[in-house]
């Protein structure tokens, strides 16, 4: 939470209107009608910041920051690279980005630059110093936003240029050293890929070589790398005058680009999330979506993070955008806050006249200024954060159970050759999401390097790819009393793609031994009974035997694996270890995480039954509860004086219909302090934010 608020507000392009002062002087009082405390400058403005090659002018951005800052309005400020203006791509063409083909592009679109050009990197450095200078040190500029929606251009986000190539080989010289354990790492003595120079390698390329799976998978590495380290430049060059935080604006279960990595560069995470609401009347498979998207991206630092692009009302991008329907952007808006968000900022405050966005959803309408359902709406937003900022602040998001998400186990199992050339990993992972979501379980993301021991129970579905020290890492938390599930194909290979041979590296953990992986035809379809329910067993089957001591919970109930498991369980040290044979359906999961939750201790916060739509995340004062545990006192932080802690529950209702919950008593509205008495009825689309009393 920047200077103690949670931010209203969007991005603001008053560049795109400076022939109408008319419409500039009305913005800044639509944005207070509106709650507006915060909008983004600068996204796109470079044509504007350097009309000329070195002809920098600010003057129209002075004045603006200079009136919101008279009026109370925060200012995120970004640095322009991710549109380059035509002088500069007409002048040095070589900062267009080359495609794998090797073709250069020509000059438009967006995120069109070559991250690895000496041209782009020192004219937009320039231009980065000049605004550090000038506005890094403004009372009212909070925060500097770093290019836009990184690598969201080509199929792999990524330059193909001749410079790209040669930083590629470099960056491998630095990772393998030799030529030898290149080779040996990419398996090169298949079809007699043996590189003998470093200037025989080449980006894959779909006419050239792009079956070499490490090569694919160092090659994506590389982009996330230098993606960062362009990253590092501008965030350099901002710091030069300036010492406020940076960010940039991630776009969630996004492929090219590995956040994890690249989230080491900046201080505070944020993102786009663009839902597909009313796709149909049962909004749960978006909002699960949804809330995945923002776990992960507040489990990219474990803090939170900033809600950097939303619409108030519709996209323009999809076949087919259906308006928000009344309640959902509030809706919407409250998710946000409730998994980790301070914030709900949009794009965009006011619709362009022409171009390609100009019909996309916005504060502002073309017709009418503040008189417009959606201005309504968001002006509702507004008051209701205002309300939300003292209650919310200090508050975190603080899960018992996790979900291994990892970007570079993504990019290796889409690519391999077998078992099945279908699979996906995201919506696989995001099904398990979903089980935990329903129950009411709030679940972090976490990566193969991060620790695991704040957690009681970790899922790791699809986990095919075991980056260095994770299978010790997961042992670790197992024998220290964790309950970990994982499921067939993983653990399958090494981080260069290379096969385990002889063992499994978990089989002491998991307590089976693999032999066989099925992928069969739904002629084929498989089933087991568990807990006195039948599910299929479908896209994956594992043949794996039971080591000693190993429970087997459920069997296959045909085929000539028929009797072999398909669930067991393995103690190990204080913990536990489920193995999941066969991928199933989401009735399966939904019933085996509520279980395996109630083994680990992982509980809904409100510790009652949720009707199907209805979902529920806790934020609550974890500092303070931890001084409190310690029997620390807050000396000498004002602040903390006289604050109480708190735990808030957000309960929200994705259904178009009314529900009721029961058991309630002893919990209270955070907002309007009632008692919400044994039975809590919530309207449609609805949000409540309760607490505990007495605590």
């Amino acid at each position: 939470m920047l200077k103690g608020r949670l931010l209203h507000g969007g991005d603001y392009n008053p560049e795109q209107w400076l022939e109408h002062p008319e419409v500039l002087r009305e913005d800044i009082g639509l944005m207070k009608k509106a709650g507006v405390n915060c909008v983004t400058m600068g996204v796109f403005s470079w044509a504007m910041l350097e009309p000329e090659e070195g002809v920098y002018d600010f003057g129209w951005l002075e004045e603006r920051v200079r009136r919101l800052g008279e009026e109370g309005i925060q200012v995120i400020l970004a640095t322009p690279s991710g549109a380059m203006p035509h002088w500069l791509t007409q002048k040095y063409p070589e900062v267009m980005q080359v495609q794998e083909n090797g073709v250069r592009n020509l000059p438009g679109k967006r995120h069109n630059f070559c991250y690895t050009s000496p041209v782009m990197r020192r004219k937009i450095r320039a231009l980065d110093e000049r605004l550090s200078r000038q506005f890094g040190s403004r009372d009212n500029v909070i925060l500097w936003h770093i290019s836009n929606e990184l690598g969201g251009n080509f199929s792999d986000g990524a330059c193909h240029c001749t410079l790209c190539q040669e930083a590629f080989r470099q960056w491998l010289r630095e990772r393998y050293g030799t030529l030898e354990r290149l080779n040996q790492a990419w398996w090169g003595r298949f079809w007699s890929h043996v590189y003998t120079d470093w200037s025989q390698i080449h980006s894959p390329a779909s006419h050239g070589e792009w079956t070499m799976s490490g090569l694919t998978l160092d090659w994506k590495r590389f982009v996330t790398w230098q993606m960062g380290n362009f990253c590092q430049e501008e965030i350099r060059a901002v710091r030069k005058y300036s010492d406020r935080p940076v960010t940039t604006n991630l776009m969630g279960f996004f492929k090219n680009l590995d956040y994890r990595r690249l989230m080491q560069e900046f201080d505070l995470i944020s993102w786009d999330s663009y839902p597909f609401w009313h796709r149909s009347r049962d909004e749960v498979p978006e909002a699960v979506w949804a809330a995945a998207g923002h776990s992960l991206m507040r489990s990219l630092k474990k803090a939170p993070f900033l809600l950097m692009e939303s619409v108030p009302s519709a996209v323009n991008w999809r076949e087919y955008n259906p308006l928000k329907r009344p309640g959902m952007h509030m809706l919407s808006a409250m998710q946000a806050l409730a998994h980790g968000s301070d914030s709900v900022l949009y794009f965009q405050w006011r619709k362009s006249r022409g171009a390609y966005e100009k019909f996309h959803g916005a504060v502002v309408d073309h017709f009418g200024g503040d008189t417009t359902r959606t201005f309504r709406e968001v002006a509702q937003v507004g008051v209701r954060l205002s309300r939300l900022s003292g209650l919310l602040e200090g508050t975190e998001n603080r899960p018992k159970a996790a979900i291994v998400f990892d970007w570079e186990n993504w990019w290796a199992l889409e690519n391999t050759t077998g078992p099945r050339l279908d699979l996906d990993y995201p919506g696989t992972v995001v099904e398990h999401f979903r089980a935990f979501w329903e129950a009411g379980l709030e679940t972090d993301f976490v990566g193969m390097d991060d620790p695991l021991d704040d957690y009681r129970l970790v899922a790791a579905p699809l986990d095919y790819l075991y980056q260095p020290g994770y299978a010790e890492r997961v042992r670790r938390f197992v024998e220290q009393g964790g309950i970990y599930v994982t499921t067939c194909f993983s653990g399958c290979v090494d981080e260069t793609d290379l096969c385990f041979t002889g063992r499994h590296p978990l089989e002491d953990v998991l307590g089976i031994v693999p032999e066989e992986l099925d992928a069969p035809s739904e002629e084929f379809g498989n089933g087991f009974w568990y807990d006195g329910k039948h599910y299929p067993a479908k896209t994956l089957c594992a043949v794996v035997h039971p080591k000693p001591g190993t429970e087997v919970l459920a069997v296959y109930e045909q085929d000539f694996y028929a009797g072999c498991p398909v669930i067991t369980r393995n103690t190990w040290g204080r913990g536990a270890a489920y193995y999941l044979s066969a991928l199933s359906d989401l009735d399966f999961l939904r019933d085996f995480y509520r279980k395996v939750g109630k083994e680990a201790g992982v509980e809904n916060p409100l510790g009652i039954w949720l009707p199907y739509g209805v979902s529920v995340a806790e934020r609550r004062t974890v500092e303070e509860r931890r001084r409190a545990a310690d029997g620390e006192k807050a000396a000498g932080d004002d602040s903390a004086v006289g604050r109480q802690p708190r735990r808030l529950v957000f309960v929200m209702n994705f259904r178009h219909e009314p529900v009721e919950l029961s058991g309630l008593d002893g919990w209270r509205d955070a907002e309007s302090g009632d008692a919400c008495g044994e039975t809590l009825r919530m309207e449609g689309l609805d949000c409540r934010i309760l607490e505990r009393e007495g605590l």
